[in-house]
């Protein structure tokens, strides 16, 4: 809703402020289309040379994650410390071994069937069921620091690789400004090649160049630079998922009561999304 109403005001202000100065918007609909081949299409172009084609197809994705918003909500957090949850009461009820079949094979696992949601997610199911299974072969007997040192080090590649499709859109709308130039200058290229028209043509020619400076500008700071600041945000709260997995794993494993793991992974989740305690404890009863 905010992104639209963001886009919106963005618009507004820049085009109705013109308009409202005496400017036609005539001129500039009519060059628009040219102008955005050039810029738009160079900048996809430079955008494919310096990533690579998943950074790239993930950074075009990340326009849609904008209008969505985060992935995960409160139920989903939720569900995620039920699961593991229900795991650890597995593997406390009746040893670290029982813990084999849902970890080696999640897709056949009545547990985690329970939550299809989840399940949709291969990152967050690999980064539950790795550490499981270190259990399962060491039979419980793990270093909890070791195991805490490994999940931040895998947290820490998956936030690296999903902060790459920001990136690349922050790079585009970096070059999106020099690539309105460029368009302006053809557009200059052009003007002077009619120099011999009369100043009525000239000066529709010289307007219509000027365009490619204001799409660049307009496109780069309007539009493509809040792009790459909203996904970050996006991404840097949906992680808050992996660390919710660590310390509820970490937790255990160092033997801690349920009521300090729940405490633990509420802890790593930002208030709106926070399950309450009572919630979290109410589910895991009895698990």
């Amino acid at each position: 809703m905010f992104f639209f109403v963001g886009l919106a005001v963005v618009f507004g202000a820049v085009f109705g402020g013109y308009i409202l100065a005496g400017g036609k918007m005539a001129p500039i609909i009519k060059a628009a289309p040219f102008e955005l081949i050039i810029i738009g299409g160079s900048a996809i172009g430079a955008s494919l040379v310096a990533n690579s084609f998943p950074v790239f197809k993930a950074a075009m994705g990340g326009i849609g994650q904008c209008i969505k918003g985060p992935k995960w909500k409160q139920a989903d957090y939720l569900a995620l410390m039920v699961l593991i949850g229900k795991l650890q009461g597995v593997m406390k009820k009746e040893g670290v071994v029982a813990l084999e079949a849902h970890v080696e094979n999640p897709d056949s696992s009545p547990i985690f069937g329970e939550f299809p949601q989840l399940m949709k997610d291969h990152g967050i199911i690999q980064m539950i069921c790795d550490p499981l299974r270190l259990m399962v072969i060491s039979q419980g007997n793990l270093d909890p620091d070791a195991v805490e040192d490994m999940l931040k080090k895998a947290i820490k590649i998956h936030h690296h690789e999903a902060l790459q499709a920001p990136a690349a859109l922050a790079g585009m709308a970096g070059g999106l400004p020099a690539l309105g130039i460029v368009a302006c200058v053809l557009g200059v290229v052009k003007t002077m090649g009619a120099i011999d028209q009369p100043p009525p043509v000239l000066g529709a020619l010289i307007g219509a160049a000027l365009v490619g400076t204001l799409l660049g500008v307009f496109m780069a700071y309007g539009m493509v630079e809040p792009f790459s600041q909203r996904l970050t945000q996006i991404i840097n709260e949906d992680s808050q998922m992996y660390e919710v997995i660590k310390e509820m794993i970490v937790a255990n494993l160092k033997g801690h009561a349920q009521p300090v793991i729940i405490e633990a992974a509420r802890a790593c989740i930002s208030h709106h999304n926070q399950p309450s305690f009572s919630e979290v404890f109410d589910s895991l009863r009895g698990a």
